[in-house]
């Protein structure tokens, strides 16, 4: 009787085991497919997010291609502009130089660092903001670089330094002045070169070798720049620029502090900070790609280190209003003018030059600029 019992308590209990293996299974094919109904929900919406933007910025081209068209005239086929100068040994060691037409004396220089979020960088994208400056007397050099996947933030900071220190070497001659040297990045390349000017600046502080001197540089004009990588990781996944692809970008988050100009001034010493020329940052105060925070912060951890630094904010302009359209609308563009007033700040003669110069023409018509600015991706 005994030996029943057990065999009936024996079958209930592999009998309630048995249930609770497949409840079990039940759940976790629930949570399996859960799982792969929300991952096949997020690869949908990052995939309908690119689309989005591609179709947007596709468009946007379209709208200001009237410009794009006259610029890429002026790049392929000026005179002024010389194109592919080799820098260095690795691909895209190139960078292109805009001549004034009258270079009778040495003129300033400007070593320009394009933007394209690290992907799409190249140096042709200058080619509005060269035209601009060497009608007004001023030699610009758009470096070029490797972009991702190409290379690593350190690629591109490395490139982008040794394209300075070729401007810095050789720009005499082709008729600059070796000795007014400044340095402009914008967006991603406002990072790129704040990032090579504050290396530089640490190595000859440290007595380390160097190609090229930070005190060769007059100042730093940075445009739409980030420069604390740490609080904008999370923006730019908002944005699009997704948390994966971002760290693959930076080397992984432990070199997030390195490739922070703001972090490196912050724990600079003195001497580091002493040897920094004067540092202008210029943001507008729509800008939804890089919000004008980054500039104001990295200004005051600048200033309180003790550099000479100041923040020029551009009322209700997006990212690519002061780098695009308001050069495109043709007049005076209040970023040229104010790089120039700038550059020409000890120089009555270039003042007066400039005073005489023509105004540029418009590119663009008014209401295609206005759609292209609602539509733009950036």
């Amino acid at each position: 009787m005994a030996g029943v019992e057990f065999e009936s308590s024996e079958r209930q209990f592999f009998s309630g085991r048995s249930k609770l293996n497949r409840s079990l299974m039940r759940l976790d094919d629930a949570i399996a497919c859960r799982t792969f109904s929300t991952r096949g929900a997020r690869e949908q919406e990052i995939g309908y997010r690119w689309m989005s933007q591609l179709l947007a910025l596709t468009i946007y081209a379209i709208l200001l291609m009237p410009g794009f068209i006259q610029v890429g005239y002026y790049y392929f086929f000026s005179s002024q502009v010389r194109r592919s100068i080799v820098y260095g040994d690795q691909p895209r060691n190139r960078l292109d130089l805009y001549i004034p037409e009258d270079n009778s004396r040495p003129c300033p220089v400007v070593a320009f660092v394009t933007g394209g979020a690290w992907i799409i960088g190249y140096k042709a994208w200058g080619a509005l903001l060269g035209r601009r400056l060497a009608e007004r007397g001023i030699i610009v050099a758009c470096i070029d670089y490797r972009n991702f996947p190409q290379g690593t933030i350190g690629d591109m900071v490395s490139d982008a330094s040794q394209g300075i220190s070729f401007v810095c070497n050789n720009i005499a001659g082709y008729g600059g002045d070796p000795n007014q040297i400044y340095l402009m990045g914008q967006s991603a390349g406002a990072h790129i070169a704040a990032c090579a000017l504050m290396e530089q600046a640490v190595k000859e502080s440290g007595g380390h070798p160097v190609s090229w001197s930070v005190t060769q540089i007059k100042a730093y004009f940075g445009l739409s720049g980030g420069y604390n990588i740490h609080s904008l990781v999370d923006h730019f996944h908002e944005r699009g620029l997704y948390r994966s692809l971002f760290l693959s970008i930076m080397e992984g988050e432990e070199s997030l502090s390195r490739y922070s100009p703001e972090i490196v001034a912050k724990t600079s010493s003195a001497e580091t900070i002493g040897l920094l020329p004067l540092i202008v940052l210029m943001h507008g105060t729509e800008d939804y790609s890089i919000p004008s925070s980054a500039s104001q912060t990295f200004v005051d951890v600048l200033q309180q280190a003790g550099a000479q630094a100041k923040l020029l904010l551009y009322e209700g302009k997006t990212h690519t209003d002061i780098f695009l359209q308001d050069p495109l609308r043709g007049g005076r563009d209040p970023l040229v003018e104010d790089v120039l007033s700038i550059i020409h700040a000890d120089d009555a003669i270039a003042r007066q030059k400039v005073a005489l110069t023509p105004t540029p023409r418009r590119l663009v018509f008014e209401w295609q600029l206005k759609l292209a600015r609602q539509i733009s991706p950036f």
